[in-house]
């Protein structure tokens, strides 16, 4: 009979087991206390006899005096002691299986602001570990076919399935997402079909969430205006940042440690969006003002021609650029808000 009724408990949900280990807790403390009222002094005084002796902890210092008092000391024993066994043995279960379901990306995304990565490679891992040195409190999530978390790290989630696929977007919560950088898959050997397949993710964000900020790695600078046609926000070439290092390496020594620094948050100066205030009028009134606690302006929008414009007024839609430290950002930033 113990035998069977275990099987039972074994195959019941969670939920009913819970459920019932509190009905008995309940039960055998109110029996308990109706039993020894003179005893327990008070039903919660009952409640962690119970609990103490299911828990095998056993104190002493309240134990039952009459007879039937010990009778039901006895039926806790055998059968609470087993019961929150079961409790607890699900309970373990229910954390295992999150963390396996986890581990394999099967587990749906809910959050707001996130950054959502496509398609894993180095690549994509270097820009993880951007974000978490930008702000390591930026949730990201991954969205790749493998089988496996690729990078299981705090605030980095997973989720395993085809990043072109609605479904598996809605999982990775992308309508509350801040912004989608999708990499060029490197199991694909034609450049074509690399874009091909940037293309059909890009428009199925597009049709989806189209308030997401978007960033496209391309293989072949002629598909760019395939991209535009979709409204991606913004693209990098494959090969061209390299390339053009190199360059820039070879014509102007010294200039590619600028550089990487401006590419970098973790080391250096950076560059910052900066909001307009509303005592600028002029771009000469912005660029003068920051200048003065230590910040350069060095572009709107993509326009980096600031200099050449100085008298003109700052456009309502302006979007300023400026190179600074983290520790002068945080000035500025604090000054504009106060």
């Amino acid at each position: 009979m113990l035998l069977r009724l275990s099987i039972k408990l074994l195959k019941m949900k969670s939920s009913a087991l819970i459920v019932g280990c509190l009905i008995f807790v309940l039960a055998a403390t109110t029996l308990a206390y109706w039993m020894e009222p003179d005893n327990f002094g008070s039903w919660f005084n009952s409640l962690y006899f119970v609990l103490t002796t299911m828990a095998t902890v056993g104190y002493g210092d309240y134990s039952p005096e009459t007879v039937s008092g010990k009778v039901l000391t006895i039926f806790i024993y055998i059968f609470g002691i087993g019961l929150l066994s079961l409790v607890i043995g699900k309970i373990l279960d229910g954390v295992a299986a999150f963390h396996r379901k986890r581990e394999a990306g099967h587990l749906r995304f809910h959050g707001k602001r996130h950054v959502i990565i496509a398609n894993w490679s180095k690549k994509a891992q270097y820009a993880v570990e951007e974000i978490m040195s930008t702000d390591p409190t930026i949730e990201v999530v991954i969205i790749d076919e493998l089988p496996k978390h690729p990078y299981d790290k705090p605030n980095v989630h997973f989720i395993s399935g085809d990043p072109s696929s609605m479904e598996v977007l809605e999982m990775a919560d992308i309508g509350n997402a801040r912004s989608a950088i999708i990499f060029a898959d490197s199991r694909i050997d034609e450049p074509s079909l690399v874009d091909g397949k940037s293309l059909l993710l890009a428009s199925t964000i597009e049709s989806v969430a189209p308030h997401v900020h978007t960033t496209v790695e391309i293989m072949l600078e002629k598909h760019i205006q395939n991209f535009k046609h979709v409204h991606v926000n913004e693209f990098v070439l494959s090969h061209d940042a390299v390339s053009r290092l190199a360059v820039r390496s070879a014509m102007n020594e010294g200039s590619v440690g600028v550089i990487t620094q401006l590419l970098s948050r973790q080391r250096g100066a950076d560059l910052h969006h900066i909001p307009v205030s509303r005592e600028w009028k002029t771009y000469e009134d912005a660029f003068l003002a920051l200048l003065r606690q230590g910040a350069t302006l060095i572009a709107d929008n993509h326009d980096m021609n600031i200099n050449k414009k100085l008298k003109e007024p700052i456009p309502a839609e302006a979007k300023l650029f400026v190179i600074c430290d983290e520790v002068t950002y945080k000035r500025i930033m604090e000054e504009t808000h106060s």
